[in-house]
């Protein structure tokens, strides 16, 4: 079901999808899909929890290869994943994290790119130390946003993304914690 649900995102929109619409494509019973989901909000749910498992899989496939060297590196496989998710994961285009359906898709008190933050923050610690970096996560949750809104840009101006757009996006992306991280380590090494 939610492969057929993602399919159908992507070509009717959050708006047009119906349970009745995904039964058929699902070819399942209606009852089928209420036995599992009580509404299309739920299945949506489903699919992007679903996707941002499938992104955090990834992501740690990237990060657990030997050619990140430094965190920078892995700031660069994530836009990467998610660009890729963009053109390869069905009705990820249109869903992402869910923000298209609930800011809060993921989690109640965060909001989705909140969430995003707080795993790209663990991943980045985890492989490259970056615990003691001040604001961590707050640095991260704002090159999200910048991120997520740049990629977007990419997408509606061209269907597999406008490669300059992606590029100068990664370039703003880095550059941004670069001072925020590095510039912070080497202050806080040198006290």
């Amino acid at each position: 079901m939610l492969d057929a649900c993602a399919e159908l995102v992507d070509e009717v929109g959050y708006e047009g999808l119906t349970t009745t619409l995904l039964a058929e494509r699902a070819e399942v019973a209606i009852g089928s899909v209420y036995q599992f989901f009580p509404d299309k909000r739920a299945i949506v749910q489903a699919l992007t929890l679903r996707t941002m498992e499938s992104y955090l899989q990834r992501l740690d496939e990237r990060f657990s290869a030997d050619d990140l060297t430094y965190w920078w590196d892995g700031v660069d496989a994530a836009i990467d994943e998610y660009i890729s998710m963009h053109r390869t994961i069905p009705g990820f285009r249109t869903l992402h994290f869910g923000d298209v359906v609930d800011l809060h898709l993921l989690d109640e008190q965060r909001d989705n790119n909140g969430v995003i933050a707080d795993q790209l923050a663990r991943v980045l610690t985890e492989r490259f130390g970056l615990a003691g970096v001040p604001d961590l996560r707050f640095h991260l949750e704002v090159a999200v946003e910048a991120a997520d809104a740049l990629i977007k840009l990419a997408f509606r101006r061209r269907p597999e993304g406008d490669e300059r757009v992606l590029v100068e996006a990664k370039a703003l992306i880095r550059e941004y914690l670069h001072r925020q991280v590095d510039a912070r380590t080497e202050v806080a090494q040198q006290s």
